[in-house]
């Protein structure tokens, strides 16, 4: 799946809407303001006016109180629902009976009976997207497009240290292309000691040793496996350093080394190359240019220039293909059928590691629709 740095040309800038406000919706507050030819915030919901008035000044797009005043005043493509896992199921219903297209948060329910109540609501709607950038960080779509390209033959097992819950679901049933099979979870959580790292507020300013919990869990599906390696805090802690493995039938990849075979069965290897520019000598500015792999490039920057990190670029390809996907241009990025899924895995994972034994998933109301 190759990126191309003119996916947006059709139609100009995609219109969104967000609901909430915080960490999470200032990615997409940033987007429209870094990469405007590409992206247009048309105005955000709050309760409060205060919150609302700090908005409009800090980010110059009005605001409103409520979903129906921002959709009958701004009118647009998509709205982002950026608020607690509780509340979003009625935000993202409320879009809908509007017949707006919805990116939603992650996870778009709190646990499995929310996520069975939402898609009985919402479901056949074909209206729902969620907010899931992992599969669209440039490493992973790289390791996307090796796999789809057949370099590592029959893919059958994965392992990914690097994210938690859902997030790490989603990128295991992505390597092993599975889709919404009965899975036969095991898992435990064991507790040790690590330094703290970063979190969304910045560095501590003393570092200390605290206990961390560290879960590790055998996803079975679809005859092949899945290893999900968390330890808490590990989103943005440098001592725990993103693993990933994808092992197939003519090769695997090890972080960043793929090993395959040539045509006549001769063992080959060579990493997986980012370029960035900025460095040393190099005056194009700090940007990430592209990911390549034994002379091919694997994929490219989407968004030159605008010095966006990998998350941010991430974030901004997901917003993107809904877009284009509501303009009828694009395939839909990440369903909500994908979505409760990858929730209902990582909810199956808590559940074998509290109470020491395997669980078991069934056919969900939403398996026909999940993409392998």
């Amino acid at each position: 799946m190759r990126e191309s740095p003119a996916m947006s040309a059709a139609g100009g800038p995609v219109r969104y809407g967000i609901v909430g406000h915080g960490w999470r919706a200032d990615f997409y507050l940033r987007l429209a303001r870094q990469v405007p030819e590409r992206f247009q915030c048309v105005g955000a919901v709050t309760r409060r006016p205060d919150v609302g008035a700090r908005l409009e000044q800090q980010w110059g797009i009005p605001t409103y109180r409520s979903v129906e005043e921002l959709v009958a005043s701004a009118a647009p493509e998509v709205v982002v629902t950026s608020v607690p896992r509780e509340a979003n199921p009625e935000v993202v219903s409320s879009l809908v009976a509007l017949d707006t297209a919805v990116l939603s948060e992650t996870p778009p329910a709190p646990d499995a009976d929310g996520l069975r109540r939402l898609w009985a609501a919402v479901g056949a709607s074909d209206l729902v997207q969620v907010a899931e950038q992992h599969p669209y960080l440039p490493v992973v779509v790289a390791l996307r497009t090796l796999i789809a390209d057949g370099v590592l033959g029959k893919v059958t097992s994965a392992q990914v240290s690097w994210s938690h819950d859902y997030h790490a679901t989603a990128l295991l049933r992505i390597l092993l292309g599975v889709a919404a099979e009965p899975a036969r979870v095991s898992a435990v959580r064991t507790t040790g000691p690590l330094l703290e790292g970063p979190d969304r507020g910045g560095w501590p300013a003393t570092p200390e040793v605290r206990p961390a919990a560290h879960t590790l869990a055998v996803l079975e599906m679809a005859g092949r496996s899945g290893v999900y390696d968390f330890s808490e805090g590990q989103w943005f802690n440098p001592w725990r350093r993103r693993h990933v493995i994808v092992r197939g039938s003519h090769g695997e990849v090890v972080g960043n080394e793929v090993t395959w075979s040539t045509e006549n069965g001769t063992p080959v290897s060579a990493p997986i190359v980012r370029r960035h520019t900025g460095l040393d000598g190099n005056l194009e500015g700090a940007d990430l240019d592209t990911l390549s792999w034994s002379g091919r490039v694997l994929y490219r920057n989407p968004y030159p220039g605008a010095r966006l990190s990998d998350e941010e670029i991430a974030i901004g390809t997901c917003l993107e293909r809904t877009g284009q996907w509501r303009r009828g241009v694009e395939p839909a990025p990440y369903p909500l059928a994908d979505a409760c899924q990858d929730h209902l895995l990582a909810l199956a994972i808590h559940a074998a590691a509290d109470t020491g034994g395997p669980v078991t998933t069934g056919a969900e109301p939403w398996a026909w629709a999940v993409r392998p």
